[in-house]
């Protein structure tokens, strides 16, 4: 009887441990997938933090560059010039306000980038990223188009409307406000990078 009584106090405690330890197989292939995971998504964080400093970069860029913008070509006598400067079209204006806004949104969005890749798993954070993307890039989108079509006007002119092209007199003032239009659409495109990249990350969760 006490073999008896042993045998069944045993299988139980068998049982139960053949439980325990299927839970704890259970626990240890599913906690370097999570682990895995993480590591994804705080490797996607790095790649979205590096990705806007460049922006920061080509931002403050295109802002700095249209903002020294500025030709004068003596005529006659050096008292009476022609002048060509950023600030006499709108569109530039424009250009400079809406480049050094990006700019200045993208600074601080670096918390934000540095915090996503301490905590990968927040997808709040990811989320409020994101949606000021969007409306960044919209901004910088804008602000480059409007520039463009200034800068290609400057550049060949239009006749039906006598507009002339100004880049022949005006060479050094034509080259500056192109390099910063250039700078705007690198802008823009590492915008795109930084939502593909948020779009992503935010699947994985």
């Amino acid at each position: 009887m006490k073999s008896g009584d042993s045998t069944t106090i045993d299988v139980p405690h068998h049982e139960a441990s053949g439980g325990a330890a299927s839970k704890g197989k259970g626990a240890i292939l599913t906690v370097p997938a999570r682990q895995e995971k993480g590591g994804m998504r705080r490797g996607m964080a790095i790649i979205d933090l590096v990705l806007r400093i460049g922006a920061i970069v080509a931002a403050l860029a295109a802002a700095a560059t249209m903002g020294t913008s500025d030709q004068n070509l003596p005529f006659f006598t050096q008292f009476f010039q022609f002048e060509a400067s950023y600030d006499d079209m709108p569109s530039f204006q424009f250009f400079l306000i809406a480049m050094s806004l990006v700019a200045g949104y993208l600074v601080l969005s670096v918390p934000f980038s540095i915090v996503s890749i301490v905590r990968p798993h927040a997808s709040g954070i990811r989320l409020l990223l994101l949606i000021l993307d969007v409306v960044a890039l919209t901004l910088a989108t804008s602000a480059a188009g409007a520039a463009t079509a200034i800068v290609y006007l400057a550049h060949n002119g239009n006749s039906s409307s006598n507009w002339l092209a100004i880049c022949n007199q005006f060479g050094d003032f034509c080259q500056t406000v192109s390099g910063a239009v250039v700078a705007s659409f690198v802008t823009v495109v590492t915008f795109m990078f930084l939502i593909l990249l948020s779009a992503v990350a935010l699947r994985k969760h």
